[in-house]
């Protein structure tokens, strides 16, 4: 694993340093890496997510009314108010 040595603001380096003091991570690089971890997974679903709204831009305009969407749920919601 190779070394990296970083500066980081004041505040930042009492974030890091409570999250060790806590004891919720080991060590100031073992808290530095779950954020690198979490923000890679982060990017990924933003990317996933941008991919979709951009497949539903070029898809277009639909036919179908506000009232043709919400049917099939109001339908779904009264049968469950019907039932015991």
């Amino acid at each position: 694993m190779a070394t990296m040595i970083i500066s980081l603001p004041d505040p930042m380096t009492d974030r890091v340093e409570a999250q060790t003091h806590t004891g919720r991570y080991s060590n100031a690089g073992d808290s530095v890496r779950d954020l690198i971890r979490r923000d890679r997974k982060r990017t990924g679903e933003l990317g996933e997510l941008r991919a979709l709204i951009d497949e539903g831009t070029r898809s277009g305009v639909g036919d179908r009314t506000s009232d043709d969407i919400r049917r099939p749920g109001q339908t779904t919601l009264a049968a469950a108010d019907q039932s015991p």
